[in-house]
């Protein structure tokens, strides 16, 4: 699954006081980029891009509110679902997107 993290944090929301959480996404491939792009960045392929740790291993840890997210990974110009994460859910391209779903707390 996606999370390999979470810790809470208290940013609060201009709803409310919402705790949101530090989500950790993780993606194992012999890539030169991998971009984290989702409903919770608008699908913005510059906005996320993931670290690599030199061994296959990329990670990119962003802050989410609890809910419900759909996102990919664009791996060297290619999208990809997370291998991690076994929920995902039909997109209107006719593909797949994997779903987090953040509980709160």
């Amino acid at each position: 699954m996606a999370i390999a993290k979470s810790k809470k944090t208290s940013h609060a929301k201009s709803a409310g006081n919402i705790k949101r959480r530090r989500i950790t996404f993780s993606f194992d491939d012999d890539a030169k980029e991998v971009i984290l792009v989702g409903d919770f960045n608008n699908w913005n392929p510059k906005k996320h891009a993931l670290k690599s740790d030199g061994k296959r291993s990329w990670n990119k840890t962003v802050v989410l509110a609890p809910g419900r997210y759909e996102y990919k990974f664009f791996v060297d110009g290619k999208w990809k679902t997370d291998p991690r994460n076994s929920h995902a859910c039909a997109n209107c391209f006719g593909t797949q997107n994997s779903v987090l779903n953040i509980e709160k707390q």
